[in-house]
Parts: structure tokens; C-alpha cells; sequence
């Protein structure tokens, strides 16, 4: 658990993070309200202490942003004994408590711990409304994310063709579900097909179905499953997998909404959504002749990109929270819980198999966890100590080293502020590195770029 102290006055940021540290929590400081206000902005928190009384701003105003920013966040106030009144006042703005100084250690403990738990309900009861909207296990709290929902929730109710584009790992399964769940064929099947998985000579008839005798080992009629998820949507992942001849049936069915089983004569008429997945570069196998071009305009009428889990660090925190409580119910380990030191770890590695690989590591931890706080030290060799990239090419007769720093600099900002499609907040939070931070380094290296 993160917690953000707001207050001017050393001794009293010292105790307050000695305290609240010797706990188990993970402590930031900010001594003005502005300092304050960009540690909110630029990583999770999940409660802060905010004292009434700073030099740059009234404390009832930063509440008021913090609550705007975001109305779930639970603000415990810091004031003095004959400010009462003020709040009293703070709480009306949407305070969760007041602690009045002098305080005693064991009440500051016992109110962050109350605000927490509250914290944690609201959690889970947004978990719990995003499953009753249809949107069934899908974790997110990064602006990225939101994104990507919003266009699920706009493109669900039609009947078009979605492409879903990601690298392996990064849940487009679960938004496909999403997207079935959301639309008006809800109460139709959803039906799932790994084309990628399914031998080339069996992926016809395991789609389109197939007549006794069509071949060797067909001794009864089958339905494929195009009519299977009639009325409902297929989800056909790994698209780029199948071949020529597979790829002009399914285009049929795209077309015409029917198809002729394997070996038979007579059509199938159908009623079904298609949902295709790929991490493939569809457009690049269209240029190559490998993917038809028709097809993939036929796929492709909505596209929706899955970022990888390296672009949106914000969801980490919440996805860890997600599987380390669902791990924990199914190993009968209620009481697990994570220290900000493993915390820190994950949130510091690049998780190259994105979604699936972060949900195995807190498995993993879960059921090898000896007691009750799962530490680093539970973590996976590659999580703790992930491999360097390769080593730099070094001319002969060497480098001007601040050259080579801002050179490499740039294309890591250029490169960040190209994929959040040029708003600086959310590259700021792929390079790690505040906003503020972050404008200064575009100024300083004259990288063209918006304000945002």
C-alpha cells in the first residue's frame, strides 16, 4: 500500500514516515501542495495525508483536486486541535477522517487502516459493477486502458466485424468476452477457436463442419463451429495463421453469412459475429501475399489495440492485487499479503509476456509463499534480475559520451511520445520519470511535441 504524506514540516513528515514505514507501507513525501499534487498525479496512491496548513496553497483546495482528479480517493486531514472546525469542514468536501495534532502513533496507524479498508471495498465494488456491466474479469485503472474500454463499450452493441491487435499475453481473449457480454447477442454462445492450434487439415471441419465419409476418419456428421455460435460471436485468435483456401471459405461466410460443410453440398446459413485476434502484422503478410487483402478489410472494420503491459505501469498495482487475492482464495491463504519492496520489483521489470506472464509470477509466489507476506525474494530469477539489453557498439576511436546520452535520450522520448500518440503524461509514466521532468527534457533536447 502506497501513502502520500502532504505536510511543510519535517519532524512531522520524519515521524509520520518512521511510523507509518515500521507498518509495512510504502511512504512518499511532499512538503507544498503543488509537490504534493504531481506525486498524486504521477503514481498510484492509495491514501494520503494531507495537513490543512501548507505554505503555497489551502489545504481544503488540494483536497478538493485530489478528489476531482479522483472521487475514490481516500484523504485522511492533518490539523491542528483548535482548527476543528476546518475539519469538520474537509470531510464535507469528501475527507474520509481528521487527525488532530498532537496525535498519538497508535491512532494515525488505526485511521490509516480504516481508510484503506474503505479503500479496498471501493475496489472491489467497482471490480464487482465492471462484471455486472458485462466486462467480466478485466483489470485496469491506466488512462490507456479507459481508452481501450471506451471503444469496447462503443463498438459492442453493433453488429461489425472487430480485429483485436496486441503482442501474446495481453488479454484479448477477455475483451472479446467483453464485447460479447456488452452486445445484444449476450444471451447467444461465445465460442472460442485457437486457429493457430488447430492442425491445418482439421481447421475446415473443426469451422465449417464436415459430412460422413468427406474423408478418412469422418464416420459421422459434425457441426462445425460457425453454427455452433450461431445467433452468437466467434472469436477466432491467431488469425494469421490460416491458410489460402481457409481464408476464401471464411471470407464466404463474411460475405454471404453461409458455408458448404467439407464434403457436403448443401449451405449453412448463419448469424454469427466475428471477433479475430492477431500479434501477427497482418498488413505486412497483405504486402507479402501470404494474408488476403479482402479478408483483412473485411476483419478490419474495427481495430482495437491492446497495449503491451510495459505501456500502461498504472494497471500493474491493480492487476497484482487481482491475482494475489484470487490466488490466495483458491490456495485457502486469505491472509497473503504483498510487501512494497515485491511491489516495487514488479512495477520496475518490463514483463515481456505482458498480462499472462504477471498472473503466473503471483501464482507461483502465492502457492510457494511459507507464511503470510509474499517478499521479493518469491519472485522469479528473470523478475529480479532481468537481462540487459545488448552492449552498445563503441567506434574505434570512441564516443562523445553526452552525445550518445542525449542521442539514445531522444529516441527513448520520441519513441514513448509516438506509441501515447503525443500526450506527455502518459509518456511520462512509461519512462517512469515526472511530467514536469519529462516537458524539461523535451525543451532541453528541442523535441517537437504537444503540451498536453
Amino acid at each position: 500500500m502506497r501513502i502520500l504524506i502532504i505536510d511543510d514540516e519535517p519532524v512531522l513528515q520524519d515521524v509520520l514516515s518512521t511510523l507509518l514505514r515500521r507498518e509495512g507501507f510504502q511512504v512518499v513525501q511532499a512538503s507544498t501542495a503543488a509537490e504534493g499534487l504531481r506525486q498524486a498525479e504521477d503514481g498510484e496512491v492509495d491514501l494520503v495525508l494531507l495537513d490543512l496548513m501548507l505554505p503555497d496553497r489551502p489545504g481544503l483546495e488540494v483536497l478538493k483536486e485530489i478528489k476531482g482528479r479522483d472521487p475514490e480517493a481516500v484523504v485522511v486531514v492533518i490539523t491542528a486541535y483548535s482548527s476543528v472546525e476546518t475539519a469538520i469542514a474537509a470531510m464535507r468536501e469528501g475527507a474520509f477522517h481528521y487527525i488532530s495534532k498532537p496525535f498519538k502513533n497508535q491512532e494515525v496507524v488505526l485511521t490509516v487502516r480504516k481508510g484503506l479498508e474503505q479503500r479496498r471495498l471501493r475496489t472491489e465494488n467497482r471490480d464487482l459493477r465492471q462484471r455486472l456491466e458485462g466486462l467480466g474479469t478485466l483489470v485496469w485503472r491506466s488512462q490507456v486502458m479507459e481508452r481501450v474500454i471506451a471503444l469496447v463499450r462503443r463498438a459492442a452493441p453493433s453488429r461489425s466485424n472487430i480485429l483485436l491487435t496486441g503482442e501474446s499475453g495481453t488479454g484479448k481473449e477477455l475483451l472479446a468476452r467483453a464485447v460479447h457480454q456488452l452486445s445484444p447477442r449476450t444471451d447467444g454462445p461465445f465460442v472460442v477457436v485457437n486457429t493457430g492450434s488447430v492442425p491445418t487439415e482439421l481447421l475446415e471441419s473443426t469451422l465449417f463442419g464436415h459430412i460422413r465419409g468427406a474423408f478418412t476418419g469422418a464416420v459421422a456428421n459434425r457441426r462445425g463451429l460457425f453454427e455452433v455460435a450461431d445467433s452468437g460471436t466467434i472469436f477466432l485468435d491467431e488469425i494469421g495463421t490460416i491458410t489460402p483456401p481457409t481464408q476464401a471459405k471464411l471470407l464466404r461466410v463474411i460475405q454471404e453469412r453461409e458455408f458448404i460443410p467439407v464434403g457436403g453440398e448443401q449451405t449453412v446459413k448463419v448469424d454469427v459475429r466475428i471477433i479475430a485476434a492477431t500479434n501477427a502484422d497482418l498488413p505486412k503478410m497483405v504486402a507479402e501475399g501470404s494474408f488476403r487483402e479482402d479478408l483483412f478489410y473485411r476483419l478490419n472494420v474495427i481495430t482495437i489495440e491492446l497495449p503491451p503491459l510495459r505501456a500502461r505501469p498504472d494497471d500493474i498495482p491493480a492487476l497484482v492485487n487481482h491475482f494475489l487475492r484470487r490466488f490466495a482464495e483458491e490456495n485457502e491463504k486469505p491472509s497473503l499479503a504483498l510487501t512494497p519492496r515485491a511491489l516495487d520489483v514488479m512495477m520496475g521489470y518490463h514483463w515481456p509476456g505482458n498480462v499472462r506472464q504477471l498472473e503466473n509470477v503471483i501464482e507461483r509466489a502465492v502457492v510457494l509463499c511459507p507464511g503470510d507476506v509474499i517478499d521479493a525474494d518469491l519472485l522469479p530469477r528473470e523478475v529480479l534480475t532481468p537481462q540487459a539489453g545488448p552492449a552498445p557498439h563503441l567506434p574505434a576511436d570512441g564516443v562523445d559520451l553526452k552525445d550518445a546520452v542525449n542521442a539514445y535520450t531522444r529516441a527513448l522520448i520520441e519513441a514513448s511520445l509516438a506509441r501515447c500518440g503525443g500526450v506527455q503524461r502518459r509518456a511520462a509514466q512509461m519512462l517512469r520519470v515526472r511530467p514536469s521532468t519529462l516537458n524539461e527534457m523535451i525543451r532541453r533536447l528541442g523535441i517537437s511535441a504537444t503540451e498536453e
